[in-house]
């Protein structure tokens, strides 16, 4: 199962690209998740130790739905609005709060495929720098990051939205940037699966 994390407060363009990832996925035959960071209550890591000590959160709230889903994923798309050039708190506390995974695996995500996909509200809002904090996620975690590739995805999904949701629709670069990186998300997810 691929599972699709949105790492936006609001149900706009983070979202629908998302959701656009895993229609795509799903086209190609694989099973799909989502889970979107808006309306949960997900508190930040206060890194106490707990999980440590317990082999899992002190925290008791919609961060239980995660785990599980992350769990029994065999690839991870996180997406992000770019907040002040980087990711939204919502998202960076979904993935400190994962602390309480490793603690009980420490290779809860080890050799899972995964990719990113930023959305900014400017041409140059902070895309690259979102996507690199998703991807320096991944390699912490043992993950398997993937790009597109060169001549339009090197780090992964990008989009400029104008600040709405009808400026992401239509643009056509952040489109062949998501089709690009989800080309190679599957392409990866096929040879891991056959190995």
């Amino acid at each position: 199962m691929i599972v699709g994390i949105c790492g936006s407060p609001r149900q706009q363009a983070t979202d629908y690209v998302t959701r656009e990832a895993l229609n795509m996925l799903e086209e190609k035959g694989f099973e799909t998740s989502y889970f979107s960071v808006r309306g949960k209550n997900i508190s930040p890591c206060m890194h106490c130790d707990y999980c440590i000590r317990e082999k899992e959160c002190i925290k008791k709230d919609d961060m239980y739905e995660v785990y599980s889903l992350i769990k029994d994923c065999d690839g991870l798309i996180m997406a992000s609005p770019c907040y002040n050039g980087g990711i939204s708190a919502q998202l960076k506390a979904v993935m400190d709060r994962t602390r309480a995974m490793g603690a009980a695996d420490v290779d809860f995500l080890r050799n899972k495929v995964c990719m990113a996909i930023a959305v900014g509200g400017d041409r140059a809002g902070g895309q690259e720098l979102a996507i690199q904090q998703i991807i320096t996620y991944y390699v912490l975690t043992g993950a398997i990051p993937v790009s597109g590739g060169a001549f339009g995805a090197n780090l992964g999904a990008t989009f400029w939205s104008k600040d709405t949701l009808e400026g992401v629709k239509e643009d056509k670069e952040g489109f062949k940037s998501l089709k690009m990186t989800v080309n190679k998300f599957a392409e990866f997810l096929e040879n891991v699966e056959t190995d």
